[in-house]
């Protein structure tokens, strides 16, 4: 296979179009001699003459014309390798793969995502659920480039792997049956709720946040039924079988559920982003981070 050098091929590009070794050499920032240099190496590694005297000038051989008619496709490929690097090295272009837990997804990454289709289509992200551990174990491994959990289970900021990215202080409200005696009341507190049947799973993040939030508030709380996910729990609320702390990102309409804003003692749980370190640096991640950030601007409290 021929020898082919893109510098040379740009060189021998310049003079069919500017006619003359020494306007070539002008155009290029070159010497007549480097370009006269450049082409003769340029034939032999090809093996074909490229050049022909006529005079005091030279004309480009058949060869080289059919040299250049196959080198303009590399030229248009290049061009568009340059146009996506361009945009990936701005944050126009790139993958970033996140790692969310469940919550997260449809409240905070879906409308990231959708926003970053219509600003920065070049921009692709793809989502993987995961619960805390998991997705810092994908982070740390390089399976994800971006983490998303609860403050709580995040590594601790200082934690030399990861730079931590807060973005916002999901508030908690209270879950009760639509027929409850407080679904109404003009206030309401955790104390307030000290003798229900709570509904909270069995162990995990969401069990630590309920009984902390209930010991804060003065009472431990009595768990009538043990679940995880939020269709269960705001099930067995809307039958009348207990109460429930949901965090107003996971609240979903229901006709036989109250949702009630807590005044005094209300409880918030802490949503945070994670980065391998330095690679908030990337424009595509950052790109993102700023999606999701003005994604929890619309969503919760800072």
């Amino acid at each position: 296979m021929a020898d082919w050098d893109i510098r040379k091929l740009q060189i021998l590009r310049t003079l069919r179009e500017r006619g003359t070794v020494t306007a070539t050499a002008e155009a290029l920032n070159m010497t007549p001699s480097a370009v006269s240099l450049q082409l003769t190496n340029l034939s032999r590694q090809l093996g074909v003459p490229l050049l022909r005297a006529q005079g005091r000038r030279v004309r480009l051989t058949d060869a080289a014309r059919l040299v250049l008619r196959h080198a303009e496709a590399v030229f248009e490929q290049l061009e568009r390798a340059d146009a996506e690097l361009a945009a990936y090295a701005h944050g126009e272009a790139g993958e970033v793969r996140v790692g969310a837990f469940s919550t997260a997804v449809p409240a905070l990454v879906v409308p990231a995502v959708t926003a970053l289709r219509a600003a920065h289509p070049g921009v692709s992200v793809r989502v993987r659920e995961a619960e805390a551990q998991e997705a810092y174990e994908l982070l740390a491994a390089g399976e994800v480039d971006l983490a998303l959990s609860l403050a709580a289970q995040a590594p601790t900021a200082a934690d030399p792997r990861f730079t931590r990215v807060p973005l916002l202080a999901d508030p908690l409200d209270v879950a009760l049956p639509r027929d409850h005696p407080l679904a109404g009341a003009a206030e309401l507190r955790l104390a307030d709720l000290a003798a229900e049947p709570w509904i909270f799973g069995g162990s995990g993040p969401w069990s630590d946040i309920t009984r902390a939030a209930c010991e804060a508030a003065g009472f431990r709380p009595h768990q009538g039924h043990a679940a995880a996910g939020w269709t269960a729990i705001l099930a067995m609320v809307e039958a009348g079988m207990g109460v429930a702390l949901v965090p107003r990102m996971a609240a979903v309409r229901r006709e036989g559920v109250v949702m009630r804003e807590l005044t005094a003692d209300r409880p918030v749980r802490h949503v945070v982003a994670a980065v391998r370190k330095g690679a908030g640096e990337g424009a595509a991640v950052a790109r993102v981070l700023s999606a999701l950030r003005t994604a929890a601007s619309e969503t919760g409290e800072h």
